[in-house]
């Protein structure tokens, strides 16, 4: 197995000279770890003692221990070190000066997870732009996309849907590491901030995270394993439904259902051409929070088998289309709010794009959609490979 170092490893095994004298802040969680699951934080006062001036935490808390969405954290006090901890998911999404002035750098250390709708990657576009706007510079530390970095899945957001889970017109599965977006969000998305990513070295773009070598520390509770990441891509789309995607479960995304599906009249719908590389078992199974608390739910454990053959957007959206035409007279969108959005449907913030419900409204074949998408695919494809750092 390949041997990945991440931005962290490399940047505090070798301080570049910049940085020296420097206030530093850092954006992280807990999967900021090392190889040895040393904290971000640890090795950087370690290393830089006071110039460590203040922390910053994204959506779940700086300690990944919220568990749902618009569950908000507050600022703290880090205990042993004495210095701030500011909230990215509280009051504000986007650091205020007050926020930025104890820093002359902030570092950003977060694992993605190689999806449009998860929001580090938001807060991260949030802090470039505080950066840019109070003269600071931002360092991203970079880390391995879970899912890869080369397969590009689903159409681009449309600009009148966007919101905390879709800024900027990306795919659903982008296909960039967090440092490549940030280059792309930066050039792209007009922020212009002074910006340096910290690159990777041994990871490849065909890469998933199994392959890595580096440990995995849930980046968000209903996170827990690297499978759970490599179906959250597709499985996320449940979130705007009145399914469950497997929150109050040991397998959340990897589990999903509800009490009034039949598993196999959804198997009997469903378009076999879209779930190539993975096994869907039926299941039962109660949440203990969330959606269906206490309910017996039942519906499907997915199995990846393949995962270079296996696509979580077209596969979930194939099933999404099978239990809504199964039990239409159950099955529900969910109503808002969805992340700060009170008016907006959540499927259509997920999708990013009020077409995608529509079709599944209407019955029709996912695979048509799917290639309606592959131009706006090669196109992003392209425009995003001009920020790649790294080869296949």
């Amino acid at each position: 197995m390949t041997t990945v170092r991440t931005g962290l490893e490399i940047f505090t095994d070798d301080p570049p000279a910049w940085c020296r004298r420097k206030r530093l802040g850092l954006l992280c969680n807990p999967a900021s770890v090392d190889r040895r699951l040393r904290h971000a934080r640890d090795l950087l006062a370690q290393r830089f003692g006071d110039g460590l001036a203040a922390l910053y935490g994204p959506q779940h808390g700086y300690f990944a221990e919220k568990q749902d969405n618009m569950i908000e954290s507050g600022h703290l006090t880090d205990p042993q070190l004495g210095i701030p901890i500011f909230s990215l998911y509280s009051r504000v999404r986007k650091p205020t000066p007050e926020m930025m002035e104890p820093i002359d750098i902030l570092l950003v250390d977060l694992q993605d997870a190689g999806c449009r709708v998860y929001t580090f990657i938001y807060t991260l576009s949030y802090c470039m732009e505080a950066a840019a706007e109070a003269g600071r510079k931002v360092v991203v530390l970079d880390r391995p996309n879970p899912v890869g970095g080369q397969l590009v899945e689903g159409g681009r957001l449309r600009p009148e849907l966007a919101s905390f889970v879709g800024r900027y017109p990306i795919p659903m599965r982008h296909g960039l590491t967090i440092g490549e977006l940030a280059r792309f969000f930066n050039r792209e998305g007009g922020i212009g901030c002074e910006l340096e990513v910290v690159p990777m070295q041994g990871w490849r773009r065909d890469m998933y995270f199994t392959d890595t070598g580096l440990p995995w520390v849930a980046p968000s509770p209903n996170l827990p394993t690297p499978a759970s990441a490599l179906v959250y891509p597709g499985q996320v789309i449940w979130e705007g439904t009145n399914v469950s995607e497997g929150r109050g479960t040991c397998q959340p995304f990897e589990l999903f259902g509800a009490p009034f599906i039949d598993p196999a009249a959804v198997a009997s719908r469903l378009e076999t051409e879209a779930t190539e590389g993975v096994v869907l078992r039926p299941c039962h199974f109660e949440p203990t929070s969330n959606k269906w608390q206490g309910r017996l739910c039942r519906g499907f454990q997915l199995h990846v088998t393949d995962p270079r053959t296996y696509r979580p957007y077209r596969t979930s959206l194939a099933l999404l289309q099978a239990v809504a035409t199964a039990r239409p007279g159950d099955f529900e969108w969910k109503p808002p709010p969805y992340e700060y959005e009170f008016e907006r449907l959540p499927i259509d913030l997920i999708t990013g794009d009020a077409r995608v419900r529509e079709h599944i409204e209407q019955g029709r074949r996912i695979m048509d959609l799917v290639h309606s998408w592959q131009p706006e695919v090669d196109a992003f494809a392209a425009l995003s490979s001009r920020y790649h750092l790294y080869q296949s």
